[in-house]
């Protein structure tokens, strides 16, 4: 008498629950991001091709090249550029004085610990911590004036203006870059200054023909990156400067709070162009970030 024998089926199970628990882990990150960040954007993307009437329109991107909003991009293009470029250059050598060039570790650890605090500084107490400095009663402007006799104002300057934004701004770009660029500099290799060495390379020839082409998609990437973080700012701005310098997140709140002019399609347009620009500038900072950390592993 013969039995068939028929085969076991291992029944696995339809869930991974180890995996289930990974996406639990990042459910509120997802949706935290969906409820402040893509949601909030497909809703300005679609109202910048809108009527206050819900129809299909392409006046608000047309109104975008209006003298009044281009002179507003424009002095906010300016103020991003002038302050991701100071913050870079001076950012670059705190960050190098501290991982190549021989301070002590306490040095290290306390500029990288005010630089995590620097970098979030910003909004009203910033502006007010710099009218109370560099403004026309300012501390430091009073005892320029009592000790050394030397008038701050009375040479053209103007914490109320681009220049006094600019350097406003810089206080929480600088610490930004170096928190990003010193992984970069710790990340260059002792061997390559050896080989550098051994072939009769000068430490001019090793810092412009090895360490600035590796160094040179972080240095540029993060350079991109402090504009993205310039232009999108608008508490520091309008608490330091008000109306009086109309840069295009100033505009923006005025478009959207309601005021004379108010129309919040033409607002929504105006974030549109913001979003474009501050995507591009980091797209391009991921790409160029992609780049550097090939040679850091």
């Amino acid at each position: 008498m013969s039995t068939v024998s028929t085969p076991m089926v291992s029944s696995a199970p339809l869930i991974n629950k180890d995996r289930v628990i990974d996406w639990l882990g990042i459910a509120p990150f997802i949706i935290f991001s969906l409820l402040f960040l893509i949601i909030p954007t497909l809703y300005l993307v679609a109202g910048a091709f809108l009527t206050p009437e819900g129809d299909l329109t392409l006046k608000n991107i047309g109104d975008l090249f209006t003298p009044s909003i281009i002179s507003a991009y424009w002095i906010s293009i300016r103020v991003s550029v002038a302050s991701a470029l100071g913050g870079a250059l001076i950012g670059f050598f705190l960050a190098w004085a501290v991982v190549l060039g021989g301070l002590p570790a306490s040095v290290r650890s306390t500029l990288l610990t005010f630089s995590g605090v620097a970098s979030n500084f910003a909004g009203v107490p910033l502006a007010f911590a710099f009218l109370a400095t560099l403004g026309r009663t300012g501390l430091v402007t009073f005892l320029l004036r009592e000790w050394f006799g030397f008038n701050l104002y009375g040479t053209g300057f103007n914490l109320l203006s681009f220049f006094g934004l600019t350097i406003t701004y810089m206080y929480f770009q600088i610490p930004l870059m170096v928190l990003i660029l010193t992984p970069a500099l710790d990340g260059m290799k002792k061997e390559w200054r050896e080989a550098s060495q051994i072939l009769g390379a000068t430490n001019r020839q090793y810092w412009t023909m090895v360490a600035m082409p590796i160094l040179w998609p972080s240095l540029l990437g993060t350079t991109l990156l402090l504009f993205a973080n310039a232009f999108g700012a608008i508490a520091t701005a309008f608490a330091l400067t008000g109306s009086s310098l109309n840069i295009v997140p100033i505009l923006l709140y005025a478009q959207i709070r309601g005021d004379v002019l108010h129309n919040a399609n033409l607002g929504y347009a105006i974030a549109l162009g913001m979003i474009v620009i501050t995507g591009v500038s980091n797209v391009l900072y991921l790409m160029l970030r992609m780049r550097a950390e090939r040679w850091q592993k």
